[in-house]
């Protein structure tokens, strides 16, 4: 057998002691993790613990797997939103296929997970519009998935909204780019796989009687042409224009959530014609900043809603002592006085149900739901000590973060 791992490989280390000449299916349940909110997989999946990390490992044909291994390795260099791939075992006793190992994406859940969750926030419009930016950000990069579909697609929440990351990149062609016609084929893919994943839901019993599965997936194609509209237009407009419209436009892309790679403007008598290249990586500028200020890891949402709280903080911390703070020193107290007082509070049995940043936001959404019902500002420790005892345990415990049910701490 041959282990080929990415570096650090120091990861993969602790893995090298499970027994890799035995097929997936036959190994010792002793050595695996149930994860109740996987998704369904066309191949042998299994997942374990090592080392303070999860990992799911997928029995595949060779050619494949080490096609995936590439692939998902250029993938997260680059920032797009995928599984991180950490290695391949190859060359296995009795010919058996190749094992491909990814990082768990911690706390993501799958389609069905979603709409089977008593809390019952997910529509399938959400879905689709979270699917949507997916598959723009991957055909910016050149990438033509060629099995888009719920499946095999993983789902994070991010303050509210969903985060999706592709999970399986079998069928995956990389281009310098894409020609119009491989797009719309991709997408045609897409909407082919979604329609039969929702009418599987609807036999199922877990889609809202409201929603039209073939009508709502038809909806896809222009869903996903306007929004590819939206960040690949040229614009074109006059010379005294220039400065607001760049800004205006540049802002509107980051509102979708999207990064700006480079700025082409070309200035004529006849006016100037803007081009936006837009960055093909996971948006990151809330991200980058909320690091920078709090050393805090999130998703990009949750650090846009974060950032907003430190700016209310600072703004109350400099009305209290009458004078101004820095940006570093309000995020500094924020982080030691309102946030982590939140996530020290999170009882230990309704740990790793939701990503702490996650466990924030809600934490401020029920605030202000408190306070309009009492008609004055409840504060967050009353709103912290009210939603984890009545909000958060609605969440389905099956839902708690592989890592920490294997004892781990998970804090991404």
């Amino acid at each position: 057998m041959r282990f080929l791992f990415r570096p650090p490989a120091a990861d993969a280390t602790g893995l090298l002691s499970l027994p890799w000449d035995q097929p997936l299916a036959d190994w010792d349940p002793a050595l695996l993790m149930e994860v109740p909110q996987r998704g369904i997989s066309r191949h042998v999946v299994r997942f374990v613990a090592n080392g303070g990390n999860v990992y799911a490992l997928k029995e595949i044909n060779e050619r494949l797997a080490r096609h995936e291994y590439a692939l998902l390795g250029d993938f997260e260099e680059e920032g797009l939103p995928t599984v991180s791939v950490l290695g391949i075992c190859v060359d296995r006793t009795d010919d058996q296929e190749a094992i491909l190992v990814t990082r768990y994406l911690e706390y993501s859940m799958s389609y069905r997970w979603l709409f089977s969750s008593p809390r019952g926030e997910h529509s399938a419009e959400k879905l689709l519009d979270t699917l949507v930016e997916l598959l723009v950000r991957l055909h910016l990069a050149g990438v033509f998935w060629g099995d888009c579909s719920l499946s095999n697609t993983l789902f994070r929440p991010d303050a509210g909204a969903l985060t999706a990351y592709l999970v399986d990149a079998e069928t995956v062609e990389r281009y310098p780019t894409l020609s119009p016609g491989q797009r719309a084929y991709d997408v045609d893919l897409a909407r082919e796989r979604m329609g039969a994943e929702l009418l599987d839901l609807r036999f199922g019993g877990l889609l809202p009687g409201d929603i039209d599965p073939i009508d709502t997936a038809d909806s896809l194609a222009p869903r996903y042409e306007a929004l590819w509209e939206e960040v690949t237009h040229e614009q074109v407009f006059g010379v005294e224009e220039q400065q607001f419209r760049m800004a205006e436009r540049l802002q509107r892309l980051n509102d979708l959530g999207f990064d700006v790679d480079e700025v082409e403007l070309i200035t004529s008598t006849d006016g100037a014609r803007l081009k936006v290249h837009t960055r093909v990586a996971e948006p990151g500028q809330h991200r980058r900043e909320l690091f920078r200020l709090t050393g805090l890891e999130v998703q990009e949402r949750q650090a846009r809603r974060l950032l907003n709280d430190i700016r209310a903080f600072k703004a109350w911390l400099e009305q209290k002592t009458g004078g101004s703070a820095s940006d570093s020193v309000a995020a500094h107290r924020w982080l030691s006085e309102v946030y982590q007082p939140v996530v020290d509070a999170i009882p230990p049995d309704l740990a790793g149900r939701l990503a702490p940043a996650e466990v924030f936001h809600e934490v401020l959404e029920h605030r202000w739901f408190l306070s309009e019902q009492a008609k004055r500002d409840v504060g967050t420790a009353e709103a912290t000590e009210s939603y984890l005892a009545t909000v958060l345990p609605k969440t389905p415990k099956e839902v708690t973060t592989p890592s920490v049910i294997a004892g781990l701490v998970g804090d991404d």
